[in-house]
């Protein structure tokens, strides 16, 4: 029997809040409940946005709590700390296996130009790329370079990719349709999400990915790429997102329950103790740690929808 192997990939653009958390609890105890490891990974694609600071407070307040990982961690285990801004090689091997599969095409279109164009949009707003740039020729492709550097994307069949989430049942999108072609290379040169996530989880070895539903659209262009790029794709568990009293999104702009102040107030034993409540793991938000939960894990107890933090719990 193989091992499972969770991991949290925060990205350190803050310090983190309830919301991150919450992820990160549920991604470590669906690994351990297993007998599995969970690897951490620092997603910090956008350095500017990510200093290495935060990525230090990020690993500090998950070991506080009882959160350590098993790898990727500078407290111990056997790999140095996994960070994406020093993974730029392994990205551009496989960038360099899209382009060789002539899937790449340079792209020129800014956001505004998008957003203000006829192009189809998905019901959460976001834009269905139209594929302007697809057809270019080289002549118009060196003139537009000449003005601004593009960003690449890959170009995606018309084909309909399906999964059953381990905890949100099953989900489908046709890509041409409903995704379009995404970018891959940043105009920055810079990779984007969609591919390194993929290559670091299949070079990783991770089993399992648990994550926000916000991110569940994007799981059918990746389980393509994983196809693509001939990796191994893991199993995905999709948890709902945690909502302040009032309705609101958490956010690390806000500093809506950030760990910063949440320290001040809680033992570590308190806040994880009333995180499992909000999440439905137990019944009362009384102190536990995290390897209290352990036994007790199921995905059956978290809810489906979108999680409204109780008045007053923290």
């Amino acid at each position: 029997m193989s091992t499972v192997v969770g991991r949290y990939a925060p990205s350190p653009s803050g310090r983190m809040h309830l919301g991150n958390l919450c992820c990160c609890l549920l991604a470590w105890l669906s690994a351990k409940s297993k007998g599995g490891k969970v690897v951490l990974r620092v997603e910090d694609l956008d350095a500017m946005r990510c200093p290495r600071s935060f990525a230090d407070l990020l690993e500090e307040d998950l070991a506080w709590l009882g959160l350590s990982a098993d790898e990727g961690g500078s407290r111990g285990g056997p790999h140095a700390p996994y960070y994406q801004s020093e993974r730029s090689a392994l990205y551009q091997q496989y960038y360099d296996k899209l382009e060789a599969l002539g899937l790449t095409y340079p792209c020129f279109c800014t956001r505004s130009q998008l957003h203000a164009a006829s192009a189809p949009h998905r019901s959460d707003g976001q834009v269905v790329y139209p594929g302007t740039c697809r057809s270019l020729t080289p002549e118009e492709i060196a003139a537009k370079s000449a003005i601004r550097p593009p960003a690449w994307r890959v170009q995606v069949p018309d084909r309909v990719v399906s999964f059953t989430d381990g905890h949100l049942g099953r989900y489908a999108e046709n890509l041409a349709a409903d995704c379009g072609d995404f970018i891959v290379r940043r105009a920055d040169g810079g990779f984007a999400y969609q591919l390194a996530v993929v290559v670091d989880d299949a070079l990783m070895g991770v089993t399992e990915v648990v994550r926000g539903a916000d991110l569940l659209s994007s799981t059918p262009r990746q389980l393509w790429l994983y196809e693509v790029l001939d990796l191994k794709a893991p199993e995905f568990y999709h948890l709902p997102l945690l909502l302040a009293p009032d309705g609101r999104r958490l956010s690390k702009r806000d500093g809506d329950q950030s760990l910063e102040h949440l320290r001040d107030r809680y033992t570590p034993e308190e806040v994880v103790g009333r995180l499992a409540y909000a999440c439905g793991l137990t019944d009362t938000p009384a102190p536990r740690t995290p390897a209290d939960l352990i036994d007790g894990f199921a995905w059956e107890k978290v809810p489906k929808t979108d999680i409204l933090l109780p008045e007053g719990l923290f």
